[in-house]
């Protein structure tokens, strides 16, 4: 196949940039049919193994998923532009309702906007989770694996690096060994160099912090470096971590604030991590104004993002050798099948906490339970408008979202909540 020029790629990548709601499942659908089903340029083979790839990386799959991609279609410059598309659609959105935020606080009507695209929300989580349980989920071994990593991680709260390695485990020990020879593996001087220029980008602006005695940005900038290594999963598998660092160790904003930016960030286009953005504008702010917030929010994107394009430059290369190994490949397929118990787990995550004005916790486990006295009803309301509009009415996305929002104001506005 002839490789999309770089204007069909903007094209294509900038349409996914702008209409990347709903969290990581929602997103990697979005991107499986513009890719494979509208465009062909990967074969579903390829988006599962990718998707796959890019589960076992540290950082949002979504975003390094869209950079594999444009990486696979055109290098390093395709890969720039696509993860670049992604997520600068919603770092500018983040920026502009962080400043609004800074300065008008709470917004009642723009809340009741939010619950009317947060209800959309759950119905586009729902639609992508099926999407790929049909794509992934092709015997009754990757239904099986499914099912014990949403119970791992919903019930009993297990680690994510875990039940990817015990489904990556099991797929290597049960491989079929009937395969292809293995395709080489890339000059390892050419990963290395890879790995040494994008390192020295991550490290320069620290460098330049320690050096001038810039204590608070150094300190955002070590922090969320720290985080971008160790999110393994996506950003929800690192919230409670970062809030409880960014609320009670460092003092940066209060719990009302993070549960706002939390918000906030679900109901934008691109990964939800994006959230670290919010959280270093408002803590900038009140360090020291609006130059001090957006250095700190610039700062924040930087050493979230280059990270990404470090893992899959680095390891992209890796991808089609790994796949023609018959053990390691079964590794990553059966991974993919974990992976859709994972996304279920946060998709129903997602729901209660929308629905629900208060979620428990079970008694030694990590079972939410919902208490039913904060049933919002028309939460529920909303998400049922959203499902007759998308799933009857066959509704696109951002028409959805819009209407949705407007749903939600109306509501507001008719002092109904």
């Amino acid at each position: 196949m002839t490789a999309p020029s770089y204007p069909d790629l903007f094209r294509v990548f900038g349409r996914i940039g702008l209409l990347s709601f709903g969290g990581p499942a929602a997103q990697i659908a979005l991107m499986h049919d513009a890719l494979v089903t509208r465009q062909k340029w990967l074969s579903e083979d390829q988006y599962l193994r990718a998707l796959s790839l890019c589960m076992l990386l540290p950082g949002p799959e979504a975003m390094q998923l869209a950079t594999f991609s444009g990486w696979r279609l055109r290098g390093t410059w395709g890969g720039l532009l696509a993860g670049l598309l992604f997520v600068v659609p919603g770092a500018v959105v983040i920026l502009a309702l962080a400043l609004l935020y800074i300065h008008f606080g709470e917004l009642p009507l723009v809340q009741a906007a939010f619950l009317g695209i947060k209800a959309a929300v759950i119905v586009v989580v729902l639609q992508a989770l099926l999407r790929l349980g049909q794509k992934a989920l092709s015997d009754r071994a990757a239904w099986i694996l499914a099912a014990i990593g949403f119970v791992a991680l919903f019930v009993f709260g297990l680690p994510f690096p875990l039940v990817v390695i015990a489904a990556g485990l099991f797929g290597y020990l049960t491989a079929d060994l009937r395969a292809p020879p293995a395709a080489p593996a890339p000059a390892r001087a050419r990963t290395g160099r890879t790995v040494m220029i994008w390192a020295a980008l991550w490290a320069t602006p620290l460098i330049v912090l320690w050096v001038s005695a810039q204590d608070f940005l150094l300190q955002v900038g070590l922090f969320f470096s720290k985080l971008a290594v160790v999110t393994f999963g996506g950003a929800y598998a690192v919230l409670a971590y970062m809030t409880q660092e960014v609320v009670q160790d460092f003092d940066w904003i209060s719990t009302e604030q993070m549960i706002d930016a939390l918000g906030l960030a679900e109901t934008t286009p691109g990964p939800l991590i994006l959230v670290t953005e919010f959280v270093a504008l408002l803590a900038g702010f009140a360090q020291g104004g609006l130059g001090l917030a957006l250095a700190a929010g610039a700062l924040t994107l930087w050493v979230t993002f280059i990270p990404c394009f470090l893992w899959i430059f680095a390891a992209g290369p890796y991808l089609d050798h790994i796949a023609a190994r018959p053990r390691l490949s079964a590794a990553l397929s059966r991974i993919t099948a974990a992976v859709v118990g994972v996304i279920l787990n946060l998709s129903v995550w997602f729901a209660l906490h929308v629905v629900f004005g208060t979620i428990e916790t079970a008694q030694g486990l990590a079972l939410p339970v919902p208490n039913l006295a904060t049933l919002n009803i028309w939460a529920v309301v909303l998400t049922l408008i959203a499902m007759g509009l998308m799933l009857v009415a066959k509704v696109k996305l951002l028409p959805t979202l819009g209407l949705m929002a407007l749903a939600g104001c109306a509501i507001s506005l008719a002092g109904l909540t």
